[in-house]
């Protein structure tokens, strides 16, 4: 991986006993907080480093992102808004994939938004199999709390409130749903945004099991960041036998720093080893990440 993390703890505010754990990008200061490049940034004229970026050029980045996805093997399609300054790139953003593991945030958001809807949260058995499910990636868990958001058809009414477009939840197998890169961003914005119809406090849950993760999958959009940003994300991959070929590696998340906010969504099938979708899946994230740090609107 491009870059190796640690973690760090942080508390949310989002209720008694409750903690947001975030992966910040190595080199960051180690203790308690949020830790930011604002030491950095002391002093600095921003407006003159707005103004030393270029104007986005996205037609040069869209060329870019096809040039290296056609010398890849499979298919890959990604999605990304930097929420700071507005701007965002999708390219083959609606394609359709394999959804894999992280189906796993939309079942977990499903569910806390059931459960707002009948006036409570979830109890302590949802909550351990919550964090085994989104830290772990266990697939027993996600069995047992799809079954809670009622399946396939119960993920689906939940999508529709969260203005997903193109997943298609499978009724009894989420790792065969299906997803696009765009769609991701849309469920990140609703994780993310105070329009969301989730409440400010299970937004916090959900972003802060995905800020910790096991180290051994802390990769994907996790490259992307610099010293001193939040990561929270979630991965998918496994190899394909009905719904294609090769291994469907996917990363989604958020990373979060001084200058930027990055919602980013990354989907590929068809590589011949998991190694090689998540090469795939890293180089397309940051090529598009740092083609928007370097531009201005």
């Amino acid at each position: 991986m491009r870059r190796q993390l640690i973690v760090l703890a942080l508390v949310a505010g989002s209720g008694a006993g409750s903690a947001a754990y975030w992966f910040m990008a190595d080199g960051a200061p180690r203790g308690g907080g949020v830790v930011t490049n604002a030491g950095q940034a002391a002093g600095r004229d921003v407006s003159a480093v707005r103004l030393a970026l270029r104007p986005f050029d996205s037609g040069t980045l869209r060329r870019d992102v096809r040039a290296y996805i056609r010398k890849r093997p499979g298919r890959a399609g990604v999605m990304v808004t930097d929420l700071r300054t507005g701007m965002s790139f999708g390219e083959n953003q609606d394609g359709r994939f394999v959804a894999a593991s992280v189906m796993k945030v939309d079942i977990l958001a499903s569910l806390l938004l059931r459960r707002q809807a009948e006036g409570r949260g979830l109890d302590g058995t949802e909550r351990a199999l919550a964090g085994t499910m989104i830290r772990e990636s266990d697939n027993a868990a996600a069995d047992a709390l799809y079954a809670e958001a009622g399946y396939g058809a119960g993920v689906a009414r939940t999508n529709r409130a969260f203005g997903l477009e193109h997943t298609k939840p499978f009724p009894t197998s989420w790792g065969s749903s299906w997803t696009s890169p765009s769609d991701q961003v849309r469920l990140l914005t609703s994780l993310a945004s105070d329009e969301s119809p989730l409440k400010a406090r299970g937004r916090r849950y959900v972003l802060g099991l995905m800020g910790s993760v096991l180290d051994e999958q802390a990769w994907g959009i996790s490259a992307t960041a610099r010293p001193g940003e939040r990561v929270a994300l979630k991965n998918g991959w496994v190899p394909l036998r009905f719904q294609g070929h090769g291994w469907t590696i996917d990363s989604i998340g958020r990373v979060s720093g001084n200058d930027h906010d990055f919602l980013i969504a990354v989907c590929s099938s068809g590589s011949p080893t998991m190694e090689t979708g998540v090469s795939t899946v890293e180089h397309v994230a940051g090529m598009v990440v740092d083609g928007l740090r370097a531009s201005r609107a």
